[in-house]
C-alpha cells in the first residue's frame, strides 16, 4: 500500500467527520477533478479516483470501521482500498449531488427542466403502459368479518377506450416515429460536463406519436368509468387484510395489462364481542346466588343463536369459561376457534328484609373472620 494517501487527507476532512461532511468534501473534489471537465488531464483523473475511493470507503458504515482501526490492510479482499477505477463513482448520485449545502438538485432543475430523477447512466427504458393499481377501502361489520359476507362496491376506473379500442387513434390514423426522440422514448441533455437522459415530452415514452388522436379520449387509449361489482369476503378476514383482485384496476395504454382492484378492509367494532385470532371473547353477568350455587345460564352467540353455559358451583367474578368450537372460522377449514365468556358476579345494591334476613343467618354461620390475612397474587392465575 505504499504511496496511497490517508483517505481523511485526500477529502481534507477530520477523521470526526460525519456522513453529510465527508459527502460536502467529496462533491466538492468530484466536481473539480471530473475526467468530463478535465479531458486528457491524467492528473485530474488520477485525482478523481483518489478521491472516489476515500468517499467509497468513508462513506460506508461496515468499512469504515475497519480502515480506521487497521488501515489499508483491513480492508484487503473487501472490495475497497485499491479498485483503482471510478466506475462507482456516482452509484448514488441523486443523494450525493442532491443533498443539504450543495444546491446541485437546484442546478439541475434550472438546467434540464427536471430533477435528478432523470440521471441515466446510459440504459434505455421506456414508460410502463400497464395500468395503475387501486385502492378500495371496505367497512365491513364485525360479524360479516367473523362469519364472511359478499360486497357491492363501486368505484370508477380507467376502461379501454370503446371508441378507438385503446389505440390512441381516430379512424384511419397511425402512429409514426417520435420526432422529438426518434423512437428512442427518452432525450438526452447536457450541460457542461454533465448529461442526464429524460422521458420525452412529446411522445411520454413511447416512442412514436399518432398523428390524428382519438377525440373521445384525446389520444389516451382509456375513458373514465363507472362500475359496481360484487366481491366475497371469506370468513375470519382480518381488520386490514388487503385482497387483491386481478386486472380490475385501471386499464393499460398500447397493448399494456390492466392493474388490480386492492381491497383494503376495515371492521367495526362489535358492542358485545371481541376477536383474539379466531378465538371470540364476550361478558355475562350472573347473580351471586348463581356463582355459588352453579347454575346454567343462556347466552346468545354472535350470529344469534341460543347456547346453555354451564356455570360450575364457586365461580369466581372473572372467571374465563370455554366454549369450544364457538369462534372465528379457520381460513379453508371447517374448525374454528372458541368463544371465552367473562363471568360477572353481580351483587345486589338493595335487599329486601327477608334477603336481609337470609344473609344474616348466613354470615353467623360463615363465621368469617374480621382480620384477613393478604393472599399471594401467583396463586389468583390469569383468570
Amino acid at each position: 500500500m505504499a504511496g496511497k494517501r490517508d483517505y481523511y487527507e485526500v477529502l481534507g476532512i477530520d477523521k470526526s467527520a460525519d456522513k453529510e461532511t465527508i459527502k460536502k468534501a467529496y462533491r466538492k473534489l468530484a466536481v473539480k477533478y471530473h475526467p468530463d471537465r478535465n479531458p486528457g488531464d491524467k492528473e485530474a483523473e488520477e485525482k478523481f479516483k483518489e478521491a472516489t475511493e476515500a468517499y467509497e470507503i468513508l462513506s460506508d458504515d461496515q468499512k469504515r470501521p475497519i480502515y480506521d482501526q487497521y488501515g489499508f490492510a483491513g480492508l484487503d479482499g473487501m472490495g475497497g482500498g485499491g479498485a483503482g477505477g471510478y466506475s462507482h463513482a456516482f452509484h448514488d448520485f441523486s443523494d450525493l449531488f442532491g443533498g443539504a449545502g450543495g444546491g446541485f438538485s437546484d442546478i439541475f432543475e434550472n438546467i434540464f427542466g427536471g430533477g435528478m430523477g432523470g440521471f441515466s447512466s446510459g440504459s434505455r427504458s421506456r414508460n410502463n403502459n400497464n395500468g395503475a393499481s387501486l385502492r378500495y377501502d371496505l367497512e365491513i361489520s364485525f360479524k360479516e368479518a367473523v362469519y364472511g359476507c359478499k360486497k357491492d362496491i363501486r368505484f370508477s376506473h380507467h376502461e379501454t377506450c370503446s371508441s378507438c379500442g385503446g389505440t390512441g387513434g381516430a379512424s384511419g390514423s397511425s402512429r409514426k416515429t417520435c420526432p422529438s426522440c426518434q423512437g428512442a422514448g427518452q432525450i438526452r441533455r447536457s450541460a457542461g460536463f454533465f448529461q442526464v437522459q429524460q422521458t420525452c415530452p412529446t411522445c411520454n415514452g413511447k416512442g412514436t406519436v399518432i398523428d390524428h388522436p382519438c377525440t373521445a379520449c384525446q389520444g389516451s387509449g382509456v375513458q373514465e368509468k363507472s362500475k359496481v361489482m360484487t366481491i366475497s369476503i371469506p370468513a375470519g378476514v382480518d381488520d386490514g387484510r388487503r385482497i387483491t383482485i386481478p386486472h380490475q384496476g385501471d386499464a393499460g395504454t398500447n397493448g399494456g395489462s390492466a392493474g388490480d382492484l386492492i381491497i383494503v378492509i376495515h371492521t367495526e367494532p362489535d358492542r358485545y364481542f371481541e376477536r383474539d385470532a379466531n378465538d371470540l371473547y364476550c361478558a355475562v353477568p350472573i347473580s351471586m346466588s348463581q356463582a355459588v350455587l352453579g347454575a346454567d345460564v343462556t347466552i346468545t352467540s354472535l350470529d344469534g343463536r341460543k347456547i346453555t353455559l354451564k356455570v360450575p358451583a364457586g365461580t369466581t367474578h372473572g372467571k374465563l369459561l370455554r366454549i369450544k368450537e364457538e369462534g372465528v372460522p379457520y381460513a379453508s377449514s371447517s374448525r374454528k376457534g372458541d368463544l371465552y365468556v367473562k363471568i360477572i358476579v353481580q351483587l345486589p345494591s338493595k335487599l329486601s328484609r327477608q334477603q336481609q334476613k337470609i344473609m344474616e343467618e348466613y354470615a353467623a354461620l360463615e363465621n368469617a373472620t374480621k382480620s384477613p390475612g393478604l393472599i399471594e397474587l401467583s396463586s389468583l392465575g390469569r383468570s
